[in-house]
């Protein structure tokens, strides 16, 4: 049996389409909140940290997906220092309309880049997953599951571990346990890159209960690639912002959400949102912005603590 090829992707790249191909996708972002890492040339510390492992071959890799057309701006550069130091580079674009005929033929274009489909059967079983998923997060959301544990399962859907299998059994051994859900805020934008933030928020009295982008790494799925390009052409993140206000005010309406924490990143283009996502969704907003990985900062705890404060007194 051929070795897998291993393909780190910088942003949501549907994974269906990585194991139908026989490959084992690489979410390079997973690995960068524990890093402890510091890059010497920078505007975002995410992109220029995979850039830099990337580039150095810190991390064993056979190629590189960039998703430069929705999401992410700064990787659209960052990704071609990759290319130019050798390594085989796709770049994958979204459709900022929502066109799933353009989608489409972006998967196509991919499938070609990876060697076409060999292994039909594993978007089905990724479809099963992500409904273990999505319980996962309904049990957060209900005060049964930790947001750590949660955050943790769902950030991994973006690659699925890189093994269905290990991902299954990651699944199966997060652990139930009753939790006080006073204060239910929602967590939108980017993940921190602070690798503590859940058990820091849980610790102030704050119950995350929903992580906007790794909830959307559990709502997409297809078992060929026409299903693939209708479902993600709806991945929020490539979409105008009043598409994904629209989604927002969805989920947290449903969840009986009382606050908001947004996170922003240093030099990230989604700090331009700040202000309008504040005039659209009708909810205290406690606005926060990280730079380089590692514990949250002090002053960040401070204001966490001052947010649950002023929630508990409204």
């Amino acid at each position: 049996m051929p070795v897998q090829k291993k393909i780190a992707i910088t942003a949501l790249v549907p994974p269906e389409l990585i194991f139908a191909c026989s490959c084992e996708p690489f979410d390079v972002n997973n690995v960068i909140p524990g890093s402890k890492k510091y890059p010497r040339n920078k505007l975002c510390a995410w992109t220029a940290i995979w850039q830099e492992m990337l580039s150095k071959r810190e991390i064993n890799i056979d190629s590189l997906i960039v998703v430069a057309g929705g999401d992410c701006h700064n990787a659209l550069v960052d990704g071609q220092k990759v290319s130019m130091s050798g390594i085989p580079t796709h770049f994958f674009f979204y459709p900022f309309d929502g066109d799933p005929d353009y989608l489409e033929s972006q998967l196509y274009k991919l499938s070609d880049f990876l060697g076409n489909i060999v292994s039909p059967e594993k978007p089905g079983q990724i479809r099963e997953l992500k409904k273990l998923g999505r319980k996962i997060d309904k049990e957060r959301a209900d005060g049964k599951i930790s947001s750590s544990d949660a955050f943790r399962i769902m950030i991994s859907f973006s690659d699925l571990m890189g093994d269905l299998d290990k991902c299954r059994e990651a699944i199966s051994s997060v652990k139930k346990q009753k939790i006080d859900l006073h204060n239910r805020v929602a967590l939108i934008g980017v993940p921190p890159i602070f690798h503590d933030f859940h058990d820091v928020a849980q610790s102030l009295g704050l119950a995350v209960i929903f992580d906007e982008l790794p909830f959307e790494f559990i709502s997409h799925s297809g078992t060929d690639i026409h299903e693939i390009a209708c479902d993600y052409c709806d991945y929020t993140f490539a979409r105008p912002l009043d598409f994904r206000i629209k989604f927002l005010q969805e989920e947290l309406e449903k969840r009986k959400v009382e606050g908001v924490i947004h996170y922003t990143q240093f030099a990230c283009h989604h700090m331009l949102e700040d202000d309008i996502l504040r005039s659209k969704l009708d909810y205290p907003m406690l606005t926060i912005q990280g730079d380089l990985p590692g514990n949250t900062p002090e002053q960040i705890k401070l204001r966490l603590e001052a947010f649950r404060e002023a929630l508990e007194r409204s």
